[in-house]
């Protein structure tokens, strides 16, 4: 018998943890993937794209790492499901006029320090 003294339970543990932060590493890499896609079909700023991106994963009620994925996908299959191309205009839109308006970075959710862009 094999005796257990914690060491298993531990690396048990260790490898979810590993197994974790493996996805939330490929998830950040597909958005940003999505930002520069973003960027270049609606000529913004890279804030203003992520911003975008968090736009049309609310207003589809999609999570962000679904949505990056299907805007990675969008330029080779020429397919884009049809609430993110109903929201994707939506969005870009609405991130200019705050912009415009004042709402600094990323849609106005956070502003660098001392008051810099």
């Amino acid at each position: 018998m094999i005796a257990n003294d914690g060491h298993t339970e531990r690396l048990t543990v260790l490898q979810q943890e590993v197994r974790q932060l493996r996805r939330t590493l490929d998830s950040r890499a597909l958005v940003d993937q999505a930002v520069g896609v973003v960027m270049a079909v609606g000529g913004l700023r890279p804030d203003q794209a992520r911003a975008v991106l968090e736009h049309i994963a609310r207003d589809t009620g999609a999570q962000l790492p679904e949505v990056a994925g299907s805007l990675v996908r969008w330029p080779t299959s020429d397919e884009l499901p049809p609430g993110i191309r109903e929201a994707l205009p939506r969005a870009v839109d609405q991130v200019r006029h705050l912009d415009e308006q004042g709402g600094g970075d990323r849609a106005g959710t956070r502003r660098s320090p001392r008051g810099t862009r």
